[in-house]
């Protein structure tokens, strides 16, 4: 049932996690992260990319229709939308096998009765030679480009609201952003594992500008810090969740990659950022500027 007057507003959680390779104490930091943000008034928690385990993909792989129960079973205990940021899945939506030995980098929403609503397959699959010690990175070696956008309804507070899902890499193409919009979109889920160097560079600037481009609320759940791999390697990564209203203003984040600092006073495995999306606002402000009406190239 529609809010004719669109006068309500809808809670939102971004999650910075510090993910490892051990996927049952990820859960573990997941389910109470969960709770928090619902406690805390949230109807949609946003996980961060390989929120079940940074690094170990195929391993991970293995167990993804577990491990999408697992966190399904989340939402419809707290009753809440959950959105697993990302996962690494072995078959196509339709449930063909990925060729070539690779698997999809997957984003699934969960509803608050634990019903799967929306899977997204990452699109833009991330290539760049970054100065730091792991020096070059090409997803594309170990995951298949998903093809299709996602825009998916959700339902709170007696109205309904489009969210358009994109992961990480994604960011950095304003198409992918302007598309979701054109389809409805109202906010956009952007969870991430940003490198320390290129988060350090752009992270911010990006969650801003896909706010401009699409005139939505921009969610950066993200990890953050030193994640250590089983070959004895560290991968840095760049943190700071924040999420971004409709006219580019970072509306709250979370100021560190580490979570152990004086930031985070009750040393938790994880950072909660909560923002709330006033649809009414976010109406007014596309009216008065209108650039979806002016386009002359897209």
């Amino acid at each position: 049932m529609s809010n004719p007057n669109n006068n309500k507003t809808l809670t939102v959680a971004a999650i910075q996690m510090n993910s490892q390779q051990n996927i049952e104490d990820n859960l573990a930091d997941i389910k109470v992260a969960i709770i928090d943000a619902r406690a805390q008034g949230a109807q949609l928690v946003v996980l961060p990319e390989n929120c079940c385990s940074m690094g170990r993909q195929f391993a991970t792989a293995e167990r993804f229709d577990a491990l999408s129960a697992t966190i399904a079973d989340y939402a419809r205990t707290y009753g809440i939308y959950v959105l697993a940021g990302s996962l690494p899945c072995p078959y196509r939506p339709d449930g063909s096998i990925v060729p070539d030995g690779r698997l999809r980098q997957v984003s699934l929403l969960f509803a608050p009765d634990g019903t799967q609503v929306a899977r997204y397959d990452k699109i833009h699959l991330f290539t760049a030679t970054v100065a730091d010690k792991q020096g070059s990175y090409n997803e594309a070696a170990t995951f298949e480009p998903g093809t299709q956008t996602v825009v998916t309804t959700l339902e709170a507070n007696d109205d309904i609201y489009q969210l358009g899902m994109m992961v990480c890499f994604d960011l950095r193409f304003p198409a992918l952003a302007k598309r979701l919009r054109q389809a409805g979109a109202e906010l956009l889920s952007a969870p991430a594992a940003f490198t320390y160097l290129t988060g350090q560079a752009h992270w911010s600037l990006l969650l801003q500008a896909r706010a401009l481009d699409s005139q939505c609320m921009v969610i950066g759940a993200a990890q953050g810090g030193d994640h250590l791999y089983k070959d004895s390697h560290t991968r840095q990564t760049w943190g700071h969740a924040a999420i971004t209203t409709y006219d580019g203003n970072v509306i709250n984040s979370y100021a560190d990659s580490s979570l152990n600092n004086s930031i985070n006073k009750n040393n938790k495995n994880y950072a909660l950022v909560l923002a709330s999306l006033d649809k009414q606002a976010q109406i007014q402000g596309r009216q008065k500027m209108p650039i979806f009406d002016c386009h002359r190239l897209a």
